[in-house]
């Protein structure tokens, strides 16, 4: 299972949300960049970028501070919020990221998501399925698209996908254990996708349980920045 830390950023510094609340903001660097480099000196090689400024807004904002980790470290960065239009995906891509996670743009342009699939590739593009008591959440979770989470998942599944990452807000940042049903439900419908399970993660425990459940990933990220999980002991999980 891979190990992928998260690097959200408002305002160009390094943030977490609790359950998406953007009112509820705990600054943990002005730096992204330095952070990465601290996840790449560890042995990390896996980074989930996302630009909270861009999920919010209409279009992409924080592309500079991917351009600066993709060329400055080895890290393999998937990017996400504020790819709204072909042209967000593009930049993204243009600026280092190696996969880009798209999730409103699947909401409320579904045809344009299929396009960018078709366009960049199964291994190139994830689904972010952000969701709330099983409903879809939009624009930086701001947004309820009253979409059913296994609906939204089985159309886009149907089509090729191979990445997903649902994130239960209600987890997210709280530090109390990921949507683990939830995530054993998916793959037991959908048995060949890559699930990138997001949310929660506290401990190593819970990597383990989650490898167990059969996850292809795991995001961590307020567990890594309050020293809940520290980066020598996911050397030694990736390791073991």
């Amino acid at each position: 299972m891979r190990i992928i830390p998260a690097i959200d950023i408002i305002e160009g510094k390094c943030v977490r949300l609790s359950q998406g609340d953007y009112s509820k903001k705990t600054i943990y660097s002005s730096s992204p960049f330095e952070i990465a480099q601290r996840f790449e000196d560890h042995g990390i090689n896996y980074l989930h970028l996302v630009d909270l400024d861009g999920a919010k807004s209409s279009k992409i904002i924080n592309h500079k501070i991917l351009e600066q980790i993709a060329l400055k470290t080895a890290l393999n960065v998937d990017f996400g919020g504020g790819l709204k239009s072909i042209e967000d995906v593009r930049v993204a891509f243009e600026s280092g990221a190696c996969q880009v996670t798209l999730g409103s743009i699947a909401v409320s342009s579904p045809e344009t998501f299929v396009e960018l699939f078709d366009k960049y590739g199964a291994d190139k593009i994830i689904l972010g399925a952000d969701f709330l008591d099983n409903k879809i959440k939009t624009n930086g979770w701001l947004n309820d698209s009253g979409n059913d989470l296994m609906d939204f998942l089985n159309y886009h599944i149907l089509k090729g996908l191979k990445y997903i990452i649902p994130t239960d807000i209600s987890k997210d940042g709280m530090l109390k254990g990921p949507s683990i049903e939830t995530y054993k439900n998916i793959l037991k419908s959908y048995k060949d996708i890559c699930l990138i399970a997001s949310g929660g993660i506290s401990n190593i425990k819970d990597l383990e349980d989650l490898k167990d459940a059969g996850c292809e990933g795991a995001i961590l990220g307020k567990a890594i920045y309050e020293n809940k999980i520290e980066l020598k002991s996911l050397l030694n999980f990736i390791e073991k």
